[in-house]
């Protein structure tokens, strides 16, 4: 802390500038709790915020991957005690407006809003963070659970597990997930767990493509090696895969993921498509005039406690360990230098590990 009343929080200075500027400590309103943070992961959706891909007031704290132990908890709040080690999802749903009564927490506030809390109150990279609907959002985490491995639950496994459940996998089929960055790693954790019996993964990065193995991939498909649908196809007598998994976010592989699925099959889009480079086009030939019963599910990380409390218990119980996935570690005196490799993909990145002091 450089102050008792303030703290350094990495901000979005204006669209395409980020630093780290001092800013007050935030007070916990009557339902909301302040977390010191301990440890925060930046996520390639903040490039895509400070490039422009959802528009915030300036100088707006980033970042919504964090854990970190209770500083003040409002007035209304209960069980949750100062001093506990808890970690957020990476969306802070309301659980009481229309979207989030009809089961579509994710949505929270409108289209793709459920991390709207953070255009009100800033996000989690800051020494400091607040958290409203605090009892509907926070979980402790178990003691035998790493901070590393805990902000893992926070994002990428629970947006990664939202792709495999929208594949709605019955056991022993075949899917297909495309690009295996850290959402696609872990939705190739969520088909495994779910019970996939054959698990295709597509990614030409070698590093990640020893991740996806690890990670429980039984086969790994090169696109540099050749035609992706087809090598899929092959794969599969002919027929496709029964669900596809589009996890990287552009026009080619969203195209893929139509041609790749075969008649009667799911295709669970979770790629982030607000920079991608051109409209999201439906192929003709892949969907038999319309009438081919294949079945989309765009999704985003749900959040909520109950949904983070699951994900930790997998953690705690050793069905996965994501620290697999960090490439890199930062202390926050260095996240400018984070958010630059991760915009850059400098030295193979795929996930930093952000530490704050204690």
């Amino acid at each position: 802390m450089s102050g008792s009343d303030t703290m350094r929080a990495f901000v979005l200075r204006e669209t395409g500038e980020v630093a780290v500027m001092e800013k007050p400590v935030p007070e916990p309103g009557p339902n909301d709790v302040v977390i010191r943070t301990t440890a925060a992961m930046v996520c390639t959706s903040d490039i895509h915020t400070a490039s422009g891909g959802m528009p915030v007031p300036p100088d707006w704290t980033m970042g919504h991957e964090a854990v970190g132990t209770v500083h003040a908890v409002g007035s209304a709040v209960t069980g949750l005690t100062v001093g506990s080690r808890v970690a957020v999802g990476g969306v802070i749903p309301c659980f009481q407006c229309d979207s989030c009564q009809r089961g579509f927490s994710s949505q929270c506030g409108g289209r793709t809003m459920g991390a709207a809390a953070y255009t009100q109150h800033g996000g989690m990279l800051a020494e400091y963070f607040l958290v409203p609907h605090a009892q509907a959002n926070v979980v402790a985490i178990p003691d035998s659970v790493t901070d590393h491995a805990a902000v893992y639950a926070t994002d990428m496994l629970s947006t990664g597990f939202v792709a495999a459940e929208h594949a709605e996998l019955k056991l022993g089929e075949t899917v297909a997930v495309l690009g295996q960055g850290a959402v696609g790693l872990s939705a190739t954790v969520g088909c495994r767990l779910l019970g996939a019996g054959l698990v295709i993964a597509v990614e030409p990065v070698p590093r990640r493509q020893e991740l996806a193995r690890h990670f429980g991939a039984d086969l790994v498909i090169d696109p540099a090696e050749g035609n992706t649908v087809e090598q899929i196809r092959e794969l599969t007598g002919g027929l496709g895969a029964d669900a596809v998994i589009e996890a990287y976010g552009s026009p080619g592989t969203w195209q893929d993921a139509f041609r790749a699925t075969k008649p009667g099959g799911r295709i669970s889009s979770v790629g982030y498509h607000a920079d991608a480079g051109g409209p999201l086009v439906v192929p003709h030939d892949a969907i038999g005039h319309g009438m081919a019963d294949k079945q989309l599910y765009m999704g985003f990380n749900a959040g909520g406690r109950e949904r983070l409390g699951r994900i930790l218990r997998l953690i705690e119980n050793g069905r996965v360990d994501p620290t697999a996935m960090t490439t890199h570690q930062f202390g926050f005196d260095r996240i400018v230098d984070a958010f630059h490799a991760m915009a850059q993909q400098e030295g193979g990145i795929i996930k930093p590990l952000i530490t704050f002091p204690s």
